[in-house]
């Protein structure tokens, strides 16, 4: 028997794909295709072909043991498929398949399943199950399939970003151009809010270094742009950590004004993580008439838990933080090797910050 890590290793040598029906090939590549958008049904999916292999007397649509005859496809996820999935750099939840919601149900996955799966995918994904069921053999192969067609589609978005040409002419007018265009730029595709994240990130990675505030402190690991609120155990986009204790906490909002509700949101996350300050920042800026209550909200949880919310604009913020950096040379490359090696981003956001290198003669 192969481990997953054999699977992956070998998923391009598939010896056996003719023996399974074109339309169930079909169906499994349609299913890694979205296996970024789609991250959790792609989990299950790889986990219950997997565990089909391995066991195949299981019926693996039942996929709780809740259910009659199921076994625990979650557990089984979270120690033997999710962390082979992020070590191989592929698509990933940030534990397992089963957090999310229409997955997550506590019925097999037969075609009565109500779970709201995209209408696309549900009955290729009920379809592959009810398969596999009828042949356990061809398990083996499908779940190579489908990891064959996500390896493709990585490799495909990988993109290598043109090292500085002029870093001795480099201004941060000239960055602060680039940097607009690459978050403002209308892609047509998903996750292009992770660029600021990445910009931030790669700004704090320069100041812990060289501020004084920030002797001692630790970034975080970024957490997954995909990980809903009850899933992603972290109190922001980023997370700064001074003698084990949270820090600072900067949370970004790309296309989204600052209103009531995010600040009601950081107030619930400031009591839980108990940050000392907490970063809010916004390309759109403050909803004007939201900012009375704002102010309020700011002021309530200064006076009775102590931590500072600031809230600003995104792009302002950078452009203050670039004059505080010694070496603004630095920045541009760690932001570059960000975008460069980012899993979420997609082809498109790659190749434009390699234009805008161009364009920019950075």
């Amino acid at each position: 028997m192969l481990n997953l890590q054999q699977i992956i290793d070998n998923s391009n040598s598939i010896s056996d794909i003719n023996s399974i029906p074109p339309e169930y090939v079909r169906y499994l590549q349609l299913i890694g295709k979205n296996s970024e958008k789609r991250k959790g049904l792609y989990t299950v999916l790889t986990t219950l072909l997997y565990y089909k292999y391995l066991h195949p007397e299981q019926d693996v649509r039942r996929h709780q043991v809740q259910i009659e005859g199921g076994f625990s496809g979650r557990s089984f996820d979270t120690a033997n498929v999710t962390p082979i999935l992020k070590k191989n750099k592929l698509p990933s939840m940030a534990e397992s398949g089963w957090l999310t919601r229409s997955l997550e149900q506590p019925y097999p996955y037969d075609f009565n399943y109500s779970g709201k799966i995209p209408p696309s995918l549900k009955m290729p994904f009920l379809k592959c199950l009810d398969y596999v069921q009828k042949n356990p053999t061809k398990a083996l192969e499908m779940v190579m399939i489908l990891l064959n067609t996500v390896i493709n589609l990585v490799q495909q978005n990988q993109v290598t970003i043109t090292p500085l040409s002029n870093p001795e002419k480099l201004t941060i007018t000239k960055i602060m151009s680039a940097l607009e265009e690459h978050f403002l730029e209308h892609y047509g595709t998903h996750n292009g809010a992770k660029l600021p994240v990445l910009a931030f990130y790669s700004i704090y990675s320069c100041l812990i270094k060289e501020m004084k505030r920030y002797e001692g402190c630790t970034l975080a690991p970024l957490s997954s742009l995909t990980a809903c609120d009850r899933t992603n155990k972290a109190s922001g986009d980023i997370e700064i950590f001074k003698k084990n204790s949270l820090f600072e906490t900067i949370e970004i909002k790309l296309d989204k004004k600052i209103d009531c509700q995010i600040v009601r949101v950081v107030e619930e996350k400031i009591y839980k993580w108990n940050p000392q300050r907490y970063y809010i920042l916004s390309v759109l800026g403050t909803k004007q008439e939201d900012q009375i209550e704002i102010s309020n909200i700011i002021h309530k949880i200064g006076m009775n838990h102590g931590c500072q919310i600031i809230i600003n604009g995104l792009l302002p913020t950078i452009k203050y933080y670039l004059r505080l950096i010694t070496d603004i040379n630095l920045f541009v490359t760690l932001y570059s090797k960000a975008v460069e090696s980012d899993t979420e981003l997609q082809h498109i956001h790659k190749t434009f910050w390699n234009k805008l290198i161009r364009k920019y003669d950075l």
